[in-house]
């Protein structure tokens, strides 16, 4: 059975998905936008603080944006 390939959320996915979540928009239409599963953009969204900051969120993965 062939494995299925996970997209990694890069820094200009998540600064997306800031403008996004800062517009209100919500997790299911981000996910649909950054092609991810929603979630995808719960665990990132937990992830970059509250409210969202991609810098945020990079630096929690060891690379700084």
């Amino acid at each position: 059975m062939k494995r299925k390939m996970y997209k990694r959320i890069s820094y200009e996915d998540r600064k997306r998905i800031e403008e996004m979540n800062t517009a209100g928009v919500d997790m299911t239409r981000i996910a649909a936008e950054i092609g991810v599963h929603y979630q995808t953009i719960a665990r990132e969204l937990k992830r970059g603080g509250n409210p969202y900051s991609a810098n945020t969120a990079q630096k929690s993965i060891g690379k700084a944006g």
